[in-house]
């Protein structure tokens, strides 16, 4: 019941991943702002992020990881229907406030929760939910869009979906209260009190794990954003066929998590995250190459498969890494970088763009994925 549980939450937390990138280029010239200006509301959604995952002990520590949970999702479910009324690019600015905030602390949370008490397994296939969250977004969407319907109708939609998964979570309340009265009891860890909030930053191996964690981060919120819209201008695909190739992204980003759950019984956490990172620079490469546009597209898809365990699979790495007792705080350092990646990278693609073309996006994520791959074999070296 409590993994079925989790795995909703991760649901939850995927919807509106890449809602916003599938529908920018039907939004902008309704708001009547510049195309890069979606990259300052992804900005401040993983600022949010950001800052409640580096809080996220001292949250889950107050208030249990039960409460958190649900409180988060409801804040989500909010600001997403706030998206599908706001009359203006300013309004999108304000509710992408609780949108942030309400993804970092549970996001932490849980991944440190199922890192220390679950196999590798568990994890691979917690965030193949994410996945059916994230595609489900712009699958959405793209119907919609593809029936006349309008962009505000998708974000009435997902808003409302959360809306249910935050009843959901309300009514197992005391579910979460039993396992943290566990906890407290010492049949399993509970949150620890450290002495710094900053002393993640101090433990060895740390901060080439973070730098991992930024450009993968930055690749997936960069393919997200930017994705349709380089299949619409730079390969000449209509919205709606560009927002199922972002859904695509994501189906093979989903699928790969799957298997990966599977594969983690005979194969170390370790080779899977150097073969995510071989694939990916080989689907980049496809992209990059001026090549038919079909290569391209399979190029689009290899990056969803070679990010699928990645991301995972370092995150289960973090205990056994780091120590039990501190994984908790790491893993909020982890996530936290990992959002300042999204806060970043994929604006600062868009200033590119807006300075060259959306054809450049296959540099930029080679150039991601190279620091990608150093970084996880540096850490493998350790």
């Amino acid at each position: 019941m409590l993994l079925i549980l989790i795995y909703c939450a991760f649901i939850s937390l995927g919807l509106p991943d890449a809602l916003l990138g599938s529908a920018w280029p039907v939004m902008q010239p309704e708001l009547g702002v510049g195309y890069a200006y979606a990259g300052w509301i992804a900005m401040i959604i993983s600022s949010g992020t950001v800052l409640s995952s580096i809080l996220t002990t001292r949250l889950l520590g107050r208030f249990g990881i039960g409460r958190v949970a649900a409180v988060s999702v409801a804040m989500t479910a909010i600001a997403l229907i706030g998206f599908g009324q706001a009359p203006s690019f300013a309004w999108l600015l304000l509710a992408a406030v609780p949108l942030g905030l309400g993804a970092g602390a549970i996001d932490a949370g849980l991944n440190a929760f199922v890192a220390e008490h679950y196999e590798s397994r568990h994890m691979s296939w917690l965030h193949s939910f994410w996945g059916v969250g994230a595609l489900s977004g712009p699958f959405l969407l793209s119907a919609i869009l593809a029936r006349g319907g309008h962009w505000r109708s998708g974000y009435f939609l997902v808003g409302s979906i959360q809306a249910a998964l935050v009843a959901v979570l309300f009514l197992a309340l005391p579910l979460w209260g039993k396992v943290r009265r566990r906890a407290l009891a010492g049949d399993g860890p509970g949150p620890v009190a450290h002495r710094h909030l900053f002393f993640p930053l101090r433990v060895p191996g740390v901060k080439t794990a973070l730098l991992v964690f930024f450009c993968y981060c930055g690749i997936e919120a960069a393919m997200g954003l930017w994705g349709a819209s380089y299949l619409f201008k730079a390969r000449g695909l209509d919205p709606a066929t560009a927002a199922r190739w972002v859904s695509g992204f994501y189906a093979c980003l989903t699928a790969g998590r799957i298997l990966t759950g599977f594969i983690t019984y005979r194969v170390l956490n370790a080779d899977l995250i150097r073969s995510g990172c071989s694939v990916i620079l080989a689907g980049v490469l496809l992209m990059a190459f001026p090549l038919p546009l079909p290569f391209a597209l399979a190029g689009f898809l290899m990056v969803g498969l070679g990010c699928a365990p990645i991301f995972p699979c370092m995150l289960h790495e973090t205990p056994e890494r780091f120590g039990a007792a501190d994984s908790q705080a790491i893993m909020g350092f982890q996530m936290a970088v990992a959002y300042i990646g999204t806060t970043f990278l994929p604006p600062a693609f868009g200033l590119l763009a807006s300075k060259t073309s959306h054809a450049a996006l296959p540099v930029f994520l080679l150039a991601c994925a190279a620091l990608l791959f150093l970084g996880s074999e540096s850490l493998r070296r350790r």
